[in-house]
C-alpha cells in the first residue's frame, strides 16, 4: 500500500511538471504534515530525515527536494504553517497594533504546537543551523512590529530616542515565557498582551501618546 501511495503522490507530482500544471497541493500538505507529526512524537530536529518525512509522506525523496533546497528549508516552512498569517494592523493606534501582534506570539494553528516548539527550543539552543531557521520563523512577526515601534516614534506616540530592538525584547519577552513556561503562576494570562503593552508604553510612550 506504501509504495502504490508513493508512486500515486510521485506521478500527482510529475503531471506539476508539465506546461501549466499546477502544484500539487495534496503533496506540499502530506509533507508538512509529515514533519510536523515526526516532531510532536518526540522526533528531534537534528533526527529527523528526508527519507524519514518522505516515508511518512508517502512521496518519494525527489519530491521533496524538488519543493525545499534542504531539510533546514523544510523545517522552517513548516514550523512557519504552524503560525498562521501574522494578524492585519490597523495603523491607527500604536498600542492597539502591538496588543494585536503579541496576541498572536503563542497562538498555534496546529494543536501539536506547543508540544512542537517546546521540544524545539532546547535543540535551537545547541544548534547554529537550528537557531538560523527559528530566526527566519519568527523574523517576519518580529518585523512587523518592528514597523509599528518606528511608526509611533514618527508620529509621536513613542519617545523618539527608543532603543526599537530592545522595545521588542521588552514587549515579547514576558508574553513568550508566561505562555511557555507559566513562569509567574499569580499572572492571569488573561489578556496579558494588552497588559503588557500598556506596562511598557507607560515607560515609552512619546508626548502624543493615546
Amino acid at each position: 500500500m506504501t509504495d502504490m501511495t508513493t508512486a500515486s503522490a510521485d506521478a500527482a507530482d510529475r503531471d506539476r511538471k508539465a506546461p501549466g500544471r499546477p502544484r500539487s497541493a495534496r503533496a506540499d500538505e502530506a509533507i508538512i504534515d509529515a514533519v510536523l507529526g515526526l516532531l510532536a512524537e518526540g522526533h528531534s530536529a537534528e533526527a529527523i530525515s528526508i527519507e524519514a518525512v518522505a516515508a511518512r509522506a508517502g512521496v518519494g525523496k525527489a519530491t521533496i527536494y524538488r519543493r525545499w533546497a534542504n531539510k533546514e528549508a523544510l523545517l522552517v516552512d513548516a514550523v512557519s504553517t504552524m503560525k498562521g498569517p501574522l494578524p492585519a494592523v490597523r495603523g491607527e493606534s500604536v498600542r492597539d497594533d502591538l496588543v494585536a501582534l503579541l496576541s498572536r506570539v503563542w497562538q498555534n494553528q496546529d494543536g501539536r504546537g506547543a508540544k512542537i516548539i517546546s521540544c524545539l527550543l532546547p535543540e535551537v539552543q545547541r544548534s547554529t543551523s537550528l537557531h538560523g531557521c527559528y530566526q527566519e520563523v519568527i523574523e517576519p512577526r518580529r518585523q512587523a512590529m518592528r514597523e509599528v515601534l518606528q511608526r509611533g516614534v514618527h508620529t509621536g506616540e513613542l519617545r523618539a530616542d527608543l532603543d526599537i530592538e530592545l522595545a521588542l525584547s521588552l514587549l515579547s519577552g514576558p508574553v513568550l515565557i508566561q505562555s511557555m513556561l507559566r513562569w509567574n503562576p499569580a499572572i492571569d494570562s488573561e489578556n496579558l498582551a494588552a497588559r503588557v503593552v500598556d506596562a511598557v508604553l507607560g515607560g515609552i510612550g512619546g508626548p502624543d501618546a493615546r
